[in-house]
């Protein structure tokens, strides 16, 4: 049985076409992935089928060829940019006399760079796990096997099923661990959810310059680079956003097409940010030949993960590698409101704000609050979060604030109070006389 490697660096990159469009992967996006993993590509072979030879994937002669490859570059291993079986990654290697990963593998091996938080590190260890238990093949000769008869009988266990037996008790063991971490997670979020403070959630294909987008938003300083799965902890940061008041930003790992299902079972609990959230920013490269299908990839992930219904506002970045200019564009009949924005020069995030705004607007209403003297704390948190367009002194000293607020925001004011604010919904014929009536 040929070693494993600990590690690898000269790469092969195998890249198969399927014209009926099964398995069909991006050449250059795989590329990508392989540097990022940080593997030194020095050769690509590419090959046409119809579909996938049962035993090597590839044909017989086109291994022939990858192994000639492989003596030629001293690679250390070959990395497929399709999903292989067990059995075909155990005859290739076989065949290769050297490593050989598929996909599924690249991908897994990023996210294991990439995790820095303890719950990243859990849930990439737990993915690595389900898909190595798929994967287990005997490590030594020995004892390999139960026999029967005199001076044949073997161990009662064999190393194949001890090996399954212990990763089946870590997983166990993960998993407990990760429903801890949710559950303080979920603190967390219902204590958002009784303070009633909306969420937006960025999501995009990887690499579409969510996190400068969240930076530049917020003024952290959450890791960037230009490579892909830069960001894979999720990053929360309240931010006041005017009009409107106090938002949860979320920003979220980048998706990719044929995300591993192991990856989002396992991220289940980090996803439920995007999924519980009140809008997606969905950020899109505009410079992105294949944005379209990319976008189309994000919302199969977001279908799968159930956050299909959430409301979306398109983001169109990175208009300034374009010389674009910023703008906004509102689709009456579909409701779909898109915006272009350069997340590294600012440009056109007055017109995200704006959007922003617009939506959580459309939930809100307009009226005026009347409180006495005694509410002066909460009328200066208002002028504070920008929410009074008008004020008014009756004869009596008591303030009319004219407001556009959520409703549960009112709702919550009023109550908190103890009747020292009460809400009166606003109509253009009413005047704060009349609403003084009312009262």
């Amino acid at each position: 049985m040929f070693e494993r490697p600990d590690s690898g660096e000269r790469a092969i990159l195998v890249h198969v076409n399927f014209p009926s469009g099964t398995n069909s992967e991006d050449l250059q996006e795989f590329t990508d992935l392989v540097c990022s993993a940080g593997a030194l590509p020095v050769a690509t072979i590419t090959a046409t089928r119809t579909a996938p030879e049962p035993r090597l994937f590839v044909g017989k002669g086109k291994a022939e060829e990858i192994h000639g490859a492989v003596q030629q570059h001293q690679a250390d291993l070959v990395i497929f940019n399709h999903a292989l079986s067990p059995s075909q990654e155990r005859n290739l290697e076989q065949m290769f006399s050297c490593r050989v990963v598929a996909r599924t593998g690249l991908i897994l091996d990023i996210f294991a760079q990439r995790a820095r938080s303890f719950e990243g590190k859990l849930q990439v260890e737990l993915a690595q796990l389900r898909h190595l238990s798929t994967r287990l093949v005997r490590g030594w000769t020995h004892l390999e096997r139960q026999k029967g008869g005199i001076g044949l009988r073997g161990p009662g266990e064999t190393q194949l099923e001890s090996d399954r037996r212990m990763l089946n008790a870590r997983i166990k063991m993960i998993n407990k661990r990760l429903e801890k971490v949710d559950r303080q997670r979920n603190q967390g979020r219902r204590a958002r959810n009784r303070a009633e403070v909306p969420t937006v959630s960025l999501v995009g294909y990887t690499n579409a310059g969510k996190s400068t987008l969240f930076n530049t938003i917020t003024g952290a300083h959450a890791y960037v680079a230009d490579q892909l799965f830069a960001t894979l902890d999720p990053t929360l940061r309240r931010i006041d956003l005017p009009g409107v008041g106090t938002l949860v930003l979320a920003d979220t790992v980048g998706f990719i097409r044929h995300l591993p299902h192991d990856l989002v079972a396992a991220f289940r609990a980090t996803l439920e940010e995007t999924r519980q959230a009140d809008l997606l920013l969905h950020v899109v490269d505009v410079q992105d030949t294949d944005r379209q299908a990319r976008k189309a990839q994000v919302d199969e992930v977001l279908r799968e993960i159930g956050a299909a219904d959430v409301p979306q506002l398109i983001v169109y970045n990175k208009i300034d590698t374009g010389r674009l200019e910023p703008r906004i564009e509102k689709n009456p009949d579909t409701g779909t409101v898109k915006v272009w924005v350069s997340a590294v020069s600012g440009a056109g995030l007055d017109l995200l704000a704006g959007a922003m705004g617009e939506f959580f607007h459309g939930r809100q209403v307009h009226g005026w609050l009347h409180m006495g003297p005694e509410a002066g704390r909460t009328r200066s948190s208002l002028y504070g979060i920008g929410q009074v367009i008008s004020e008014q002194v009756d004869a009596q000293g008591y303030w009319w604030l004219e407001v556009t607020m959520a409703q549960r925001n009112i709702d919550k004011l009023v109550r908190e109070s103890g009747g020292a604010c009460q809400f009166h919904p606003f109509e253009a014929a009413d005047s704060v006389a009349a609403a003084a009536q009312a009262s």
